[in-house]
């Protein structure tokens, strides 16, 4: 296609966004705002915010970190770091988002919430066996043409899924539950929007979205729009994030209403499927059903792609198809030999790379400040990794994370570092390991330039 660089029209530009919206809006995205609206109560508005600052936000910074810096996806945005590092750090990332824990998560949600209320208990080995397979032969399927990604998802499922959600909206909003007057919960009283943004920290769509990013730049390029990619990317995905922080308000909205006709629930999965099967009776199953399998796959789509794109990028010598075929595979095994254990040791994994990962973002929007200088770079880093591996210890199994000397650490980090109880301790240090390396490389000239 003729390299171009014209504006991208209305059309197209929706489509992109859509796409991009489609590969990291999920299940979690679906289900987190609705509970948090049943604990917000009345506060839902600020709650709503705060989820906002952390949930769309912040991976509008990782989507823009990749445009100022023209990256070609995640090992070009960490190497000023170090080729090492860089390389290191897209396969931590890519296989804990992706078939280790991400990509497996998405079939199984779907079968959980999908199929497996509608079969018998003895069927339930059998029908996740047969679900699995048909979910990740047809996401590969789907997937073995990259330039058809964004028909596929932009055009054709993701609209689907968000006219689904559309119906949902209307019908709660025509045929309101009940009023907001609802007390919040004790965490919800006086701190509704800091547990707001700690409840969209959760959702970790920064990591995601640096995973993607490789897919969504290289679909904008497919496109034709190969001199003005940084651009459209940026518009593109700004307009997915505004239409995901209305979704979001939405839906922490219907939660909090909701209240009105059910108790507080264990989960957003519990509460979302309570409202649809109110509103929709005895059909709200099939409907939740379509609804979820809809968001989770254009998920596993997504997931898929980048990891091949990655894969093949940093070892050329096997193709695009070949990490394809590898990752979809091992996705469906893992998806039915355990997911529960893999999730528990994911978690840990997720909390050491979400810090590292947002300390890059922070790093990636502002070199120009810096040069670029890899020296910046490499001390954030050094003060970021300390907090996010006793996070990780924090959040490892009890096996690991009882033993005296771990909790010893973790006793003596909570204690005295701000926000560490939240599992936010690497604020600090890594704005302390920023500003003492921009100070540095302002003040000594000498230092290395190159970080290439």
């Amino acid at each position: 296609m003729e390299v171009t660089t014209r504006t991208p029209s209305t059309r197209e530009l929706v489509v992109l966004s859509s796409m991009i919206f489609g590969m990291f809006f999920g299940s979690g995205n679906l289900i987190f705002p609705v509970h948090l609206g049943q604990l917000a109560g009345s506060h839902w508005f600020s709650a709503s915010l705060g989820f906002a600052i952390s949930g769309a936000l912040f991976p509008l910074l990782a989507i823009l970190a990749v445009v100022v810096t023209n990256s070609d996806g995640l090992y070009d945005l960490a190497r000023p770091v170090g080729k090492k590092f860089a390389a290191l750090f897209l396969v931590l990332v890519h296989l804990t988002i992706g078939p280790f824990f991400g990509t497996p998560r998405t079939a199984a949600t779907a079968f959980e919430i999908g199929l497996k209320p509608f079969l018998p208990s003895h069927y339930f080995g059998i029908g996740m066996l047969l679900f699995t397979a048909l979910f990740f032969g047809l996401a590969y399927f789907l997937t073995l043409h990259q330039n058809k990604l964004v028909a596929y998802i932009g055009k054709y499922l993701n609209t689907i899924f968000l006219a689904l959600l559309a119906v949902v909206f209307l019908i709660a909003f025509l045929k309101p539950m009940g009023n907001l007057d609802h007390q919040p919960t004790n965490a919800y009283l006086t701190h509704d929007l800091t547990n707001g943004i700690l409840q969209g920290y959760n959702t970790v769509d920064a990591v995601a979205l640096l995973a993607l990013s490789v897919t969504f730049v290289r679909a904008v390029k497919a496109m034709g729009f190969k001199k003005n990619t940084a651009a459209v990317t940026a518009k593109a995905g700004t307009l997915s994030v505004l239409l995901e922080v209305v979704l979001y308000f939405g839906l922490v909205l219907v939660g909090a209403m909701s209240l009105s006709r059910f108790p507080l629930s264990d989960n957003g999965g519990v509460a979302l499927s309570q409202l649809i099967r109110y509103y929709l009776s005895t059909f709200g199953g099939v409907f939740l059903g379509v609804l979820v399998t809809l968001g989770v796959f254009t998920t596993a789509m997504g997931l898929l792609v980048s990891f091949a794109q990655d894969f093949h990028k940093l070892f050329p010598k096997f193709s695009y198809k070949s990490w394809l075929r590898l990752t979809a595979i091992t996705s469906f095994v893992i998806a039915n030999a355990g997911l529960d254990n893999i999730i528990q040791w994911s978690l840990p994994v997720l909390m050491l790379l979400y810090p590292l990962s947002l300390a890059l973002i922070l790093l990636s929007l502002t070199h120009n400040y810096f040069n670029k200088q890899s020296f910046v770079y490499q001390v954030t880093m050094v003060f970021t990794v300390v907090p996010a591996v006793l996070d990780m210890l924090a959040n490892s199994p009890k096996v690991v994370a009882s033993q005296p000397v771990v909790a010893s650490l973790l006793q003596l980090y909570h204690g005295y570092v701000p926000f560490a109880a939240l599992g936010l301790g690497w604020v600090l240090p890594t704005l302390i390991g920023f500003t003492c390396g921009v100070i540095y490389v302002k003040a000594v000239p000498r230092v290395v330039l190159d970080s290439k």
